[in-house]
């Protein structure tokens, strides 16, 4: 499929039957609500969900010429629709989703509209952890050499309704979620406009929705089939299943960190490289944590593939700023360091903000369990140290783990318990860490809601 420009993908939504599945919580089918009715699309919105609870949602749709159906789905709405646009958060193979492709109707999401439609130059990534991170990381990078950038997706900020500001020349760099892969249409790309694809990672996550691993996987693949004929695909050499993948359409570049490595994109004699070039030096990366090193190595050779000179990407990372709950430094609290990786729903993405401080602290983690491994984890947490404050509906279960390799653990119910435990239990000087390692959905929408409830648990910064 090839990309149509944004205003006839519109116009070839005007006048047809067509239902979101899923105004959410948290929006996720407002914009492709309002993007399908200023296109002139007769629009159904339909959600589980009473209205009491969808008040912020419906209210951002409030004037809108759409029919809502609340608290239920009707097949009908599904089976007589042109086109049915389903939030990423439902599965693929849904029995409402099933019976509106058994009647011959297009199953799309919000992704591929815009994808669809863009007429900027793409930049895809994806992975498990790192993929925000590298995908704001090269958005800065591009602003800062001169390009005219559009950011969002998954990182938090849709842009279909964004289609009519951007121009050929500008450059959208989108983060893209598993779920979001799955959800593409069967056959949809490649894309002439997709310049670059990024894959950082594949580590166990999400296997609650994809099964196994090799699943999960699969979905994560799935970015090389939206790439270009002419598009650059850098992919991690240094991550054990995406140093497994090749990309025969176009070309390659792999991304490493290890001690060595002298090819691709890599790290030598303090400098970020592409071979023997160099892009930028270590010492002017600002983001705590080594992992960020590799994020920014991918950015900078996503940007270099764009038309960024190394001379520009050099002076440019230096100003390169973090998001928020990202290992952020929130400065000393009642004698303490506090760091803020709230992001963390993952095992694997604690034990990397660990490694990174590399010293006793005292870790807050827990939440709603996923179906991974904890022993890593608890290994980890013996090595540097680390005392353990665990909480909410993963806390006795992160205990048995802790306790199992001889870490000192102690469980509470709540974020705010958890503050007040590891304030208490920390010695003078040491740190405090709040890395989940947990979905959030216990008792909260998402990470950052539960990260905020942390940060306003924290006593004021030390004067």
């Amino acid at each position: 499929m090839s990309v149509s420009n944004s205003a006839s993908a519109r116009e070839s939504l005007r006048g047809k039957r067509a239902t979101v599945m899923g105004l959410g919580l948290q929006g996720g089918g407002v914009e492709t609500v309002r993007y399908l009715a200023a296109a002139g699309a007769r629009v159904t919105v339909t959600d589980l969900r009473q209205a009491e609870k969808l008040g912020e949602s419906l209210r951002a749709i409030a004037g809108l010429d759409v029919q809502c159906v609340l608290g239920e789905h009707r097949v009908a709405d599904f089976t007589e629709a042109q086109l049915v646009v389903a939030n990423p958060a439902v599965a693929p193979d849904n029995e409402f989703l099933r019976a509106a492709r058994a009647a011959g109707v297009h199953v799309t999401s919000e992704m591929e509209l815009f994808l669809a439609a863009c007429p900027a130059q793409l930049v895809l990534i994806t992975g498990t952890q790192g993929k925000s991170s590298t995908t704001n990381a090269t958005a800065q990078l591009l602003a800062a050499c001169g390009k005219r950038v559009h950011v969002g997706g998954n990182i938090g900020r849709a842009l279909i309704n964004e289609l009519d500001a951007m121009r050929p020349d500008d450059i959208a760099v989108v983060e893209i979620s598993s779920y979001q892969l799955e959800a593409l249409s069967p056959g949809f790309g490649p894309l002439e406009r997709v310049r670059a694809v990024c894959c950082v990672n594949v580590l166990a996550d999400h296997l609650e929705r994809h099964g196994t691993l090799d699943a999960y996987e699969g979905a994560k693949r799935r970015v090389l089939d939206l790439a270009g004929p002419q598009a650059l695909a850098v992919l991690s050499a240094d991550d054990p299943r995406v140093g497994r993948w090749s990309f025969a359409r176009g070309r390659e570049l792999r991304f490493s960190t290890r001690p060595g490595v002298t090819t691709g994109l890599n790290v030598a004699d303090g400098s970020f490289r592409l071979g023997a070039l160099v892009l930028g030096a270590l010492a002017d990366l600002r983001l705590p944590g080594e992992f960020q090193r590799t994020n920014m190595l991918a950015a900078l050779g996503l940007a270099h593939a764009l038309g960024a000179r190394p001379n520009e990407l050099a002076a440019a990372i230096s100003s390169v700023r973090g998001l928020e709950h990202r290992l952020e430094d929130l400065g000393l609290r009642a004698g303490h360091r506090v760091w803020d990786n709230g992001v963390s729903t993952t095992p694997d993405s604690t034990i990397a903000a660990l490694d990174s401080l590399a010293r006793p602290l005292t870790l807050a983690c827990g939440g709603q369990a996923k179906r991974l491994e904890l022993d890593e984890l608890a290994r980890c947490a013996r090595r540097w140290n680390v005392r353990v404050v665990a909480f909410g509906a993963s806390g006795p279960q992160l205990a048995a783990a802790f306790r199992a390799a001889d870490v000192p653990t102690h469980v509470v119910a709540s974020v705010a318990e958890a503050v007040e435990a590891a304030f208490e239990l920390t010695p003078a000087g040491e740190d405090v860490l709040f890395s989940p390692a947990c979905a959030s959905f216990d008792a909260f929408r998402n990470f950052r809601d539960r990260a905020l409830a942390f940060r306003a648990a924290l006593p004021p910064r030390d004067a």
